[in-house]
């Protein structure tokens, strides 16, 4: 029997404490170490898992050898340096949502991954989750027909970050979820804001983003709204689904409703619309943890040297569409197109495989590679 791989995160703040409390509960996995900059919060932690040792010093996790992997959650601008001094130290790496604070950073910690052979994983949640999965699964079979467009919104009262904006800090999630069920990258983006409590940070964002054949998706992040939601409307030209996350049951609904307009008329008068109203239906769904999904496929990916389902490339697509949101924003809206860019290498076998085995049902499934923004011209 192998020996259990030893695990060290880093921030112990909002997010933390859920992946500390996951991996110490997965049995192929030791929870070995966290660190904070607050003993306040390392006291906490002790107090919830004696057992664990606990650091302020992130230098020593780098240097503690019978580390296997760290785990970063902190605040983004720590996620760069932090990463790659982890990859450095020959560490497999996963990294909290957002990836990196620029296209260039992530195009840098995927390289020096792939130099140093280890697995570098993004915190992309919501791709491990069984409604997304099923979701997936209903667009890839074609019951609802072609995809014409995704509507997200993720609303809240905070939590107000400092340091980024609210798109950056909210539409990770929704991004991460397009780019999956779409399977392709969009070809532009453009992004209006305004910023009602912290000079110079948007707290509520609108996102527009444009796809091959007029698929569009919009998304909606706000840190001002009274009430959580977090919902996502998918429109097919032949069945339309609700995803309600808040929902604590059914959160998944068909509803088999579409509007068609005829294929041939000889006058305007003989012009209709047909309008198709149908059953709702809520598939069966089973209930899993996500988080801990997610954390058993990082397990799974440093033993057997697969690419991880939310690999440095599905990090990266989401960035450099968080980046061209960003220009769009300091051009009032103004539409960025994006580029076909050079294909990144994938991540090969890390060179520390401890096991042939893995028990993960998740399929490294890619997307394309997003491009270079560009302000788009001719408008």
């Amino acid at each position: 029997m192998k020996p259990p791989l030893k695990i060290g995160v880093v921030g112990c703040g909002y997010w933390g404490p859920n992946l500390i409390r996951n991996f110490r509960a997965l049995p192929d996995c030791r929870m070995h170490t966290v660190c904070d900059i607050s003993e306040e919060r390392l006291r906490h932690m002790r107090s919830l898992y004696p057992e664990i040792e606990c650091e302020t010093s992130y230098e020593n996790l780098l240097n503690d050898t019978t580390l296997d992997a760290l785990v970063i959650a902190t605040s983004v601008r720590h996620h760069y340096p932090m990463a790659k001094s982890s990859i450095l130290a020959g560490k497999h790496t996963f990294i909290e949502k957002p990836f990196a604070s620029s296209v260039a950073q992530c195009e840098e910690l995927i390289s020096l991954a792939r130099q140093k052979g280890v697995v570098l994983m993004v915190g992309h949640t919501f791709l491990y989750s069984p409604a997304i999965r099923k979701i997936k699964q209903i667009v890839d079979n074609g019951d609802i027909g072609k995809i014409r467009y995704i509507s997200a919104r993720r609303l809240n009262l905070g939590l107000f970050q400092k340091d980024i904006n609210v798109a950056w800090d909210l539409a990770p999630h929704d991004l991460s979820i397009i780019l999956h069920i779409m399977a392709e990258s969009p070809v532009s983006i453009n992004c209006r804001g305004a910023a009602h409590i912290t000079p110079g940070v948007e707290d509520v964002t609108s996102m527009n983003l444009m796809f091959s054949d007029e698929k569009s998706a919009i998304i909606q992040s706000s840190w001002l709204d009274p009430k959580k939601v977090r919902e996502m409307t998918i429109i097919g030209s032949e069945r339309m689904i609700v995803y309600d996350d808040v929902a604590p049951q059914e959160k998944i609904k068909i509803f088999d409703v579409r509007v068609e307009r005829p294929p041939h008329y000889d006058t305007f008068a003989e012009f209709h619309y047909a309008y198709h109203y149908g059953d709702m239906y809520s598939p069966d769904i089973k209930q899993d943890e996500p988080l801990k999904t997610e954390c058993q496929h990082f397990l799974d990916c440093i033993r057997t040297g697969q690419t991880p389902l939310s690999d440095g490339r599905r990090g990266l697509d989401v960035v450099r569409i968080l980046e061209a949101s960003s220009a769009s924003l300091k051009l009032q809206g103004a539409p960025i197109r994006l580029d076909p860019a050079p294909a990144v290498p994938d991540q090969p076998a890390p060179s520390r495989v401890k096991d042939a085995g893995s028990r993960s049902p998740l399929a490294a499934v890619h997307s394309k590679p997003i491009g270079t923004p560009q302000v788009q011209t001719g408008r």
